[in-house]
């Protein structure tokens, strides 16, 4: 019987540590398909190779989801658009996948998210942006260029595929000033509260709040974190333990204004100020029933983004437009900007945020270093009427 258009591809990864004869008893007992006598894989599908290929780059949880996305899309247009497997797809079909991601067919697209086991669900909610195809390309590109290393297929054809272009900012514009910042935390902390599960959603999303605006950190950073994660070490510095892209721990300066909405926070949920470094309990809580739940990275952006429209009225209340405008645009990511951006400002050395914001290179971080627009404005004109006044 032949496959549903978007029936479920297996991109699980395989077991770790596993051996070749490991890796047979996971094997499509259907695949023909043969090899070169050297190869170094057992893969006999595409879909096997693929999860080999996963398996292979000890990737984090978060890039193992996006890469599965990515490789089930192209899988499943091999199927259906191409009726081709990697073995015949040539220089021009790949530039064609290219093509195809900018406007995938209606029938490919569904704007509500159904799970993948739902006959609703549609590989995509819509086109691509240039940043999303270069993603999606990048991972395309990386399953070629490992199934022709381990001798899967005989040559590369996407090596020869340039990578899609997108427009290189020179400043980051994505972030909040400091009064934009202030208002956002006491919209938060002033919300109104009228029952314990209320009380304890307004204290967590403070909390939250606040994490992300003095730790730079990422979304996942945050969300996947313990509570025996922030402690101090008896110096009177208090330091909150993440782990980042590539699986790099990082260590983050916990200031007095986050270490307060954390305390708050946990007397919320009824818990003491502070607690052990083993304890596992996660550090960011769903605020309904009792069990101690985690929340997910979606309802942690809600949250933040539900605080930033709150904000955005409060603006409005004040006759700031402009600043209205920017919180109603805001996201989670904008918090890690905004951190960077404004102590880049204030004279932090590149180094230091470098290391507090995890970023491989230094030009990353040298992005941030830019004076805001109004300040500009107001330096330059300081300077013409300084000019005027020494004539």
């Amino acid at each position: 019987m032949p496959p549903k258009k978007f029936d479920l591809i297996n991109l699980d990864p395989f077991p770790a540590h596993s051996d070749g004869a490991e890796q047979r008893r996971w094997r499509d007992p259907d695949a023909l398909r043969t090899i070169a006598e050297d190869a170094m894989t057992d893969a006999r599908t595409d879909s096997e190779i693929a999860r080999e290929f996963i398996s292979h780059g000890e990737l984090g949880p978060k890039s193992i989801a996006n890469t599965q996305k990515e490789l089930f899309r192209f899988l499943t247009w091999c199927r259906e658009e191409t009726g081709k497997t990697l073995r015949q797809l040539n220089v021009a079909d790949l530039n064609g996948y290219k093509e195809f991601l900018k406007s995938p067919p209606q029938d490919w697209i569904s704007t509500t998210k159904w799970p993948r086991d739902d006959p609703r669900y549609r590989p995509f909610s819509g086109p691509l942006s240039d940043a999303s195809r270069r993603q999606a390309m990048i991972a395309v590109k990386g399953l070629f260029a490992y199934a022709a290393h381990t001798g899967y297929l005989r040559r590369d054809p996407a090596a020869l595929v340039k990578h899609v272009k997108t427009a290189n900012a020179s400043r980051i514009t994505r972030y909040l000033t400091s009064d934009a910042l202030e208002l956002a935390l006491a919209t938060a902390a002033g919300r109104v509260a009228e029952t314990p599960a209320a009380v304890r959603r307004r204290e967590r999303d403070h909390f939250l709040l606040s994490a992300y605006i003095h730790t730079g950190a990422r979304l996942n950073e945050i969300v996947s974190a313990n509570m025996g994660a922030l402690y101090t070490e008896g110096n009177g510095r208090w330091w909150l333990d993440v782990l980042g892209k590539g699986n790099k721990p990082r260590r983050l300066p916990v200031p007095p204004a986050m270490l307060a909405a954390y305390r708050q926070y946990r007397a919320a949920f009824g818990m003491l100020p502070q607690t052990v470094r083993s304890d596992d309990t996660p550090l960011v809580l769903s605020s309904r029933g009792g069990a101690l739940v985690r929340i997910t990275d979606e309802a942690a952006s809600d949250a933040i983004k539900t605080i930033f429209a709150a904000a955005a009225s409060a603006a409005d209340g004040l006759g700031d437009a402009d600043m209205a405008a920017t919180l109603r645009q805001a996201s989670a990511h904008w918090l890690r900007h905004s951190m960077l951006t404004n102590h880049a400002n204030n004279g932090v050395q590149l180094k230091t945020l470098q290391e507090t914001a995890g970023h491989a290179s230094i030009a990353t971080t040298a992005a941030y270093l830019h004076k805001t627009d109004n300040e500009r404005h107001d330096e330059i004109l300081a300077s013409v009427n300084a000019a005027k006044e020494s004539t």
